[in-house]
């Protein structure tokens, strides 16, 4: 599945030591595989070859610019949501032609900068995006390219937080609405719609909901047939789950064994946008073991890693491996692991059998290359970790550890204060 394997009773990234860069860079870091993300995006690519689609790789799980240039290497689209990642991926020299933009609240600043760049599509989430985006166009004396993202209403198996294809959640257009769009057309001169989108939320390790949502656009493929509407692309959006520890998830070719035959059916071309499939398990977050606290009721094991550096935990209550970077034969107690940070929610694991570590072990939160650092914060004025890659038996900082520079660049007290 990844390339962290334990050599002689040490955790290794690829050919590299993680206690080696742990000595070098210091504690918390993120270290991610160059090979994992390399070999789980042409899983994807093999995975649904039949189809011949672009592989949109989901920037929001991770978009260090390393990590984006290795998949654009490797000929990945990208799917973006906001200005900033757009320009990121065109920093690394992304083809604009595999670059799809959603997001439910696209700025005309935004709009503008996505038109400019010449990318393949708008993932257009409401009619009035849809509005702004013909009108801003139409400025420029563009044709926007158009997606309409629908909401299939499908219930994905996951987390509430992250289910995003029934019509209780914010995002796509309902069906009725997306059918009097399509068959309106010449209401947007300055548009032209190349495609449906669908997304229906992430981490999903059910193949089921998305064949329930795929068989639901090709009737409504079929009904715009009738009324004179045939579009270019499908764009299915992301979702495949990954296995976080002893979860029964399928691989890409099973994903695909069931999604593939009903896709041929649409005569599309077909668009995915995987994030946590590719990037999820090529990433780990080291920490150093500060205290083993026991106040009688229960036992702590406090790192230098907290919520701000990795938030799924609290916020979804997500369970990651947990591993010592040195096996060891110490002792075993269930315990919480935690960090230092002034929340009791902050924890990376409760109730968990772990060995009694002893100050300056270290300690790494498996599969936590998506929605890492992608979701790190100041919290508690903490700089921003590191972040290191590795390709063989070398590896090299990919991102510098934040200073308190960095924390209070752009803050200035005000005159009628000094």
């Amino acid at each position: 599945m990844h390339d962290f394997n334990f050599k002689a009773n040490e955790l290794y990234c690829e050919g590299v030591k993680v206690s080696t860069v742990a000595k070098s860079v210091g504690t918390p870091f993120y270290l991610y595989s160059h090979k994992t993300l390399v070999d789980h995006f042409r899983k994807v690519q093999k995975a649904f070859e039949a189809v011949n689609p672009i592989v949109c790789f989901a920037v929001k799980a991770n978009g260090n610019l390393a990590v984006l240039k290795t998949l654009a290497d490797e000929g990945a689209g990208f799917d973006v949501v906001s200005g900033g990642e757009l320009k990121k991926v065109l920093k690394v020299y992304a083809d604009p032609k595999k670059i799809a933009y959603a997001s439910v609240g696209k700025t005309d600043e935004e709009i503008v900068l996505a038109l400019k760049a010449g990318i393949l599509f708008f993932n257009v989430e409401s009619l009035p995006e849809l509005e702004r985006i013909n009108l801003i166009a139409k400025k420029l004396s563009k044709k926007a390219p158009v997606a309409l993202r629908i909401n299939p209403d499908v219930e994905a198996p996951t987390h509430k937080a992250i289910t995003t294809g029934t019509l209780k959640n914010k995002f796509g257009i309902d069906l009725k609405t997306a059918r009097a769009i399509l068959t309106s057309q010449k209401k947007y001169p300055s548009v032209n719609f190349k495609g449906i989108h669908i997304h229906i939320g992430s981490q999903i390790i059910k193949v089921q909901p998305f064949v329930d949502a795929i068989k639901k656009m090709i009737v409504f493929l079929k009904d715009l047939e009738t009324r004179g509407v045939r579009l270019e692309y499908f764009d299915i959006g992301g979702g495949m789950g990954i296995m976080y520890y002893q979860m029964q998830t399928p691989t890409a070719e099973e994903f695909a064994q069931e999604m593939v035959p009903l896709l041929k059916q649409t005569g599309m071309k077909i668009v995915l946008e995987p994030g946590r499939f590719i990037c999820g398990n090529a990433g780990i977050l080291v920490a150093k073991t500060l205290y083993l606290k026991d106040n009688g009721a229960k036992k702590f094991l406090i790192v230098d890693a907290g919520m701000n550096d990795l938030i799924r935990p609290s916020l979804y209550n997500a369970y990651h491996n947990i591993v010592p970077v040195k096996k060891t034969k110490v002792k075993e107690s269930v315990m919480d692991i935690v960090g230092p940070i002034c929340e009791s929610g902050d924890f990376f694991a409760k109730d968990r059998p772990f060995p009694e570590l002893k100050s300056g072990e270290l300690v790494a939160v498996m599969s936590a290359g998506a929605y890492g650092y992608a979701m790190s914060s100041n919290y508690n004025i903490r700089p921003r970790v590191a972040e290191v890659m590795v390709k063989g038996a070398t590896w090299e900082i990919i991102k510098q550890r934040e200073t308190f520079s960095d924390l209070v660049r752009g803050e200035t007290i005000p005159k009628f204060l000094k």
